[in-house]
């Protein structure tokens, strides 16, 4: 009887999971209801991305549940949350198309539109035809911060430039969304083959507080002096960023926001730096701390999100650029807050590999299946950035009179090509496998987000609309 009791006991822990989470998602959706009734708007973008969102949220949650605990249970529902995450994205990708007139291809929120959609059907094709149950623990994640940050940036409908009304823009974004989707997804497969190929838990440490680090360093960019950060003015009324005069953005300082932010970076890399020492001085004692440092920095991320939440979104500050008082917003600063959301994630799967590792590796598939994964995503992925990068060649031709202008995303386009060109040519003519083919595909997608996202706002260029 005793026997009998614990062998029941994992599927009553999965069904009290899936109906907590299934609350979670009626609440969610009966709130936003209640919300639609007054505006008498249902099915509009706005309101299918928060359902996607929801979804996704309660995806993630069960991926997350299955990881820790192995549950079958958890993944069938994840698959069906995934499942109508990715229908209510649908509705908004087509409400987007009809209200636009053209497909959502034409700025970065519909680019983000496009890439979460994508990601999501990669998602369940890994799911269902290579068996990585747990490949949601990685991709939703990232959906739902691409979902959130849909939710800053500008939505308004406007006109297309002149460069972008052309057939071409279809073609162009349809194969770069496709390629940076395939390309997130093997990432999150290298991931996974470093964790069944034994990688040591202390070097994921490493890697995972440089991360959260490069995060909060790029944050600090914005310190000023006496403590302040620095964001952009916004202005409520227009929805828009204020600019001092023509491409010249005007900055507030948020005071004593940068001395928060300098905080949590030294408590982020005290992992990393405590781990070095471990290492030097052969002392497992010092890996012990820096895994407690780990959970203390979440903490203090916790405090730091949150705190930049009430900051941002309410109150006037002073400008060094100009005299009074402006307002700044969580839309102006997008790229901000999602920085902070993913230095979260990041360290929380940090720490579902340390609690959880036996039990990842053993629902994880074969590292050689893994590693032979990657390999046929990467393949998808290479012809794609390569009919990309030909499609968008042909199209600037046309536009601009020139194939090539060593614009800053032409470039960094080039360089992500050259990347996975490098994966394949040292796979197939070296047969590279294993731990160094998976290094180069976190590198290639590393280059992908910078490609995606920081050369819009760090390298201006012809592409700066996108």
């Amino acid at each position: 009887m005793a026997r009998a009791r614990v062998e029941q006991q994992p599927a009553t822990t999965g069904n009290t999971l899936i109906v907590m989470v299934g609350l979670g998602i009626a609440f969610l959706l009966f709130m936003a209801f209640l919300n639609v009734v007054k505006s008498g708007n249902l099915l509009n973008e706005s309101n299918l991305l928060y359902a996607a969102l929801i979804f996704y949220g309660g995806a993630g949650a069960l991926y997350l549940g299955f990881g820790v605990t192995g549950t079958d249970s958890y993944v069938r529902f994840a698959s069906i949350a995934t499942w109508a995450g990715l229908a209510a994205n649908t509705g908004a990708v087509i409400h987007r198309w009809y209200e636009a007139g053209h497909p959502p291809f034409a700025s970065i929120y519909e680019m983000l539109l496009s890439f979460v959609w994508t990601l999501a059907v990669l998602t369940i094709v890994a799911e269902k035809k290579f068996q990585v149950k747990v490949i949601g623990t990685v991709t939703m994640p990232v959906a739902i911060v691409g979902v959130v940050l849909m939710q800053l940036l500008r939505t308004d409908v406007h006109p297309l430039v002149p460069a972008l009304q052309s057939t071409w823009l279809h073609v162009h974004v349809t194969l770069a969304m496709l390629a940076y989707a395939a390309c997130a997804l093997s990432f999150a497969l290298a991931m996974m083959f470093l964790i069944q190929d034994k990688m040591k838990t202390e070097t994921f440490l490493a890697a995972t507080s440089l991360f959260t680090v490069g995060v909060y360093a790029g944050i600090l960019t914005r310190f000023e002096k006496w403590g302040g950060l620095s964001l952009i003015a916004w202005n409520a009324q227009d929805k828009a960023e204020v600019f001092l005069q023509k491409g010249v953005r005007l900055f507030v300082v948020i005071p004593d926001l940068g001395w928060l932010m300098v905080l949590v970076l030294l408590v982020v890399v005290a992992p990393f730096v405590l781990d070095l020492i471990g290492r030097v001085k052969k002392d497992e004692s010092f890996y012990t701390i820096a895994n407690r440092a780990v959970f203390v920095s979440i903490l203090l991320q916790v405090l730091a999100l949150a705190v930049f939440l009430l900051r941002a979104s309410s109150g006037q500050y002073s400008s060094l650029d100009a005299e009074g008082l402006y307002a700044t917003s969580l839309a102006a600063s997008p790229f901000i807050l999602s920085g902070l959301v993913g230095g979260i994630f990041n360290s929380l799967l940090y720490l579902l590999l340390l609690w959880r590792r036996a039990d990842l590796e053993r629902l994880l598939p074969t590292a050689d299946n893994l590693d032979r994964i990657t390999y046929k995503t990467i393949c998808i992925a290479f012809p794609l950035l390569t009919l990309m990068i030909a499609a968008g060649a042909y199209w600037a031709n046309r536009t601009w009179g020139s194939y090539w202008s060593w614009d800053p995303k032409e470039t960094w386009a080039a360089i992500t090509w050259l990347v996975y060109a490098g994966y394949l040519h040292m796979r197939i003519t070296r047969g590279w496998r294993g731990r160094r083919a998976a290094y180069f595909a976190i590198l290639g997608f590393a280059v992908v987000m910078f490609t995606f996202f920081g050369v819009m706002y760090l390298l201006p260029g012809m592409h700066a609309y996108a």
